[in-house]
């Protein structure tokens, strides 16, 4: 019952008018007014004077003066549940005020019993006064009716980080009916027992400690500076825990310097790699791009876009964009519009959307006559294992015609650079996507091999995290949904780059060329994507559900390997990739065919596709790509 009439008495305080709830704090701080000097006089006389008539003239005037001094200074205008240092340094400024004028008032006209020093002890006594008040009716609004009014279970926060930080996102929390402030845990051993704002703080070897003993569910990671290194390591730690992980977004997107609830985003596949990105090389970023008209087929496509992305903050002349859905062409348009409007790059940019198919060599021959690009980046192919598998010949059709007309528009437009984006499947290939674009490949290496003066070259690198088909949005619609998550493999492992990473080692790789080069990007270790898995379910505080664990909240299932999917992805044919300028760019020294052995090759299996005759295109892919073993002619391996 007690709780319900302090609930029903804060609403009711919280639901006066504004102008209602000015005249009770005035009327509040009179009453306080007449405390502070009572207090004021006892102190100063060592006995209690409640009646007097010194005490009752006093009271008067400091009445008198500080109503418009309070008002002048914006003492009322002021919201309690905002009450912090701003609002408790503007009350020292009224109260100070008010010590002036009654100072003078009774030195002027001396009044019997009243001591010299009344004048400055009340003031600063009615000030601590209306400080306690302030964060009393604080508390009561905040923290109090938040409480009270909150229905849902409560969660027991650590703070990972004891910095500015953490402080601020400490404060926010404070605010938050539905979160509790357990403790802090920092990296400082010398911070390990101390007690800040009076919440404790312990090193992180001592993290289980604190887990246990504070009942802790959630760890927000205030470390916005920290390397990726550095956080993938504290990632790891957090695993072992029954914790939901959030983190606070890289410092530079924190723009206006204040830390609040609504910076926290959920842990991403970037945080648990591990890896920190090189800073790219601003000389080979712009070599290709700056003051240049650049074209990207597959424009809308994750790689393509990000592409695009890039692109226009390196200050082209002119963006062509080539994309074959309409949808795609226009968000990624906008997207960019968007972009070149909130920076200063936007008013000499130009761009320039077509929705065309790179299979069209008139509608491509069109636009590279019209447009003049000096760098072209071609992103567009299909790219889903699954589903070129079981649409083998107008993948192979819609895969090698697109770089076979482009590549072809671009020497007859007199094009400087051509990037194609490749990809690891190309290598030693077991299904048709990654056969198809290792004959892309070769077909770049054919015209280059003739002296074309287009430089052609070929970046190959693995996953990029939250490309269409990634494998990670797709676990993490399964853990919000419950589970399972269906893994094709236990085994199974894959190489992970950022989308805006691979993009610049992709534009930076072209700017290397000289001419028939395939380049290989450094994509850190191979992850394993059940042990991934596995993390990404501890990171969201759930449990896994096997045999040793039958009351887990989400099962991994084994579902078996899909058409083409192969056990473990590779970069190189060979063995001896050469370095480049760049630490993170390899280049990769592989066999190719001529132009003249090539081309009646591509003409047959081209014919093969335009028929879709399925066996046919399989059989020419394995004539001209020898490395390519089919699926269904090799044994799955057992796990291990």
């Amino acid at each position: 019952m007690k709780t319900d009439v302090i609930t029903i008495v804060l609403n009711r305080l919280t639901g006066l008018s504004r102008y209602q709830k000015r005249i009770l704090v005035g009327c509040f701080d009179a009453v306080l007014c007449i405390i502070a000097t009572w207090i004021a006089f006892s102190l100063r006389l060592g006995e209690w004077m409640l009646s007097s008539r010194p005490v009752q003239i006093y009271s008067i005037a400091a009445l008198l003066l500080w109503l418009p001094i309070g008002y002048s200074q914006g003492v009322y205008r002021a919201i309690f549940r905002a009450a912090g240092a701003g609002a408790m340094i503007g009350l020292g400024k009224a109260c100070m005020m008010l010590a002036l004028p009654l100072t003078l008032l009774f030195t002027i006209f001396p009044l019997p019993g009243l001591p010299r020093t009344i004048p400055l002890l009340q003031p600063l006594v009615f000030f601590v006064l209306l400080c306690l008040c302030r964060i009393t009716a604080r508390y009561l609004l905040i923290e109090v009716r938040g409480q009270r009014l909150y229905a849902g279970n409560q969660k027991r926060v650590l703070i990972y980080g004891a910095g500015s930080s953490g402080q601020q996102l400490a404060a926010s929390i404070r605010h938050e009916p539905g979160m509790s402030l357990c403790a802090y845990v920092d990296d400082d051993v010398r911070l390990d027992g101390q007690v800040m704002n009076g919440v404790p703080i312990y090193s992180a070897d001592r993290l289980q400690q604190a887990v246990d003993r504070h009942g802790a569910t959630d760890v927000l990671l205030a470390m916005p500076s920290a390397s990726r290194g550095k956080r993938q390591k504290i990632v790891q730690e957090l695993a072992g825990f029954p914790v939901h992980v959030q983190t606070l977004p890289n410092m530079r997107a924190i723009v206006d310097g204040q830390v609040s609830i609504s910076d926290l985003r959920e842990l991403k596949v970037e945080d648990l790699l591990g890896r920190d990105p090189v800073p790219p090389n601003q000389v080979l970023l712009g070599r290709t791009i700056l003051e240049k008209t650049v074209l990207v087929t597959g424009a809308g496509g994750s790689i393509g876009s990000e592409l695009c992305r890039q692109i226009i903050h390196l200050r082209p002349r002119r963006l062509v964009l080539v994309e074959m859905s309409e949808f795609s062409l226009y968000s990624i348009e906008q997207e960019l519009r968007e972009l070149v409007a909130e920076s200063e790059i936007g008013r000499s940019l130009e761009i320039v959307p077509y929705i065309a198919s790179a299979c069209d060599e008139v509608r491509m021959a069109a636009i590279f006559k019209r447009c003049k690009p000096s760098t072209v980046f071609h992103a567009a192919a299909y790219k889903h294992v699954p589903l070129v598998e079981a649409n083998a010949s107008e993948g192979v059709r819609n895969n090698l015609l697109a770089t076979i007309v482009t590549a072809r528009e671009a020497e007859r437009a007199g094009v400087s650079n051509f990037i194609l984006i490749s990809t690891d499947k190309a290598v030693r290939p077991t299904n048709v996507m990654g056969a198809s674009k290792r004959i892309c490949e070769l077909v770049l290496q054919a015209l280059a091999g003739k002296g074309s003066r287009t430089k052609f070259a070929m970046v190959r690198f693995g996953n990029v995290l939250g490309s269409s088909g990634s494998v990670v949005p797709r676990f993490e619609r399964q853990i919000r949904e419950g589970g399972p998550i269906t893994l094709t493999h236990i085994d199974i492992n894959r190489y992970f780059m950022t989308i805006p990473e691979a993009a610049q080692l992709v534009i930076q790789a072209g700017a290397m060329a000289n001419g028939g080069e395939v380049y290989v990007l450094d994509m850190g270790k191979p992850v394993q994507i059940a042990e991934l898995a596995r993390t990404m379910v501890r990171l969201a505080g759930l449990t896994i559900r096997d045999a040793s664990n039958v009351e887990g909240d989400i099962e991994i299932v084994e579902v078996g390997l899909r058409p083409g999917e192969k056990l473990y992805e590779e970069l190189l044919i060979g063995n001896d990739p050469r370095p480049t300028k760049h630490p993170r760019i390899m280049q990769a020294n592989e066999h190719f065919l001529s132009w003249e052995e090539l081309k009646p090759l591509l003409e047959k299996i081209l014919f093969e596709a335009n028929r879709g005759e399925d066996d046919q295109v399989l059989q020419m892919l394995s004539t001209i790509v020898p490395e390519f073993v089919s699926y269904t002619s090799q044994a799955i391996p057992e796990s291990a």
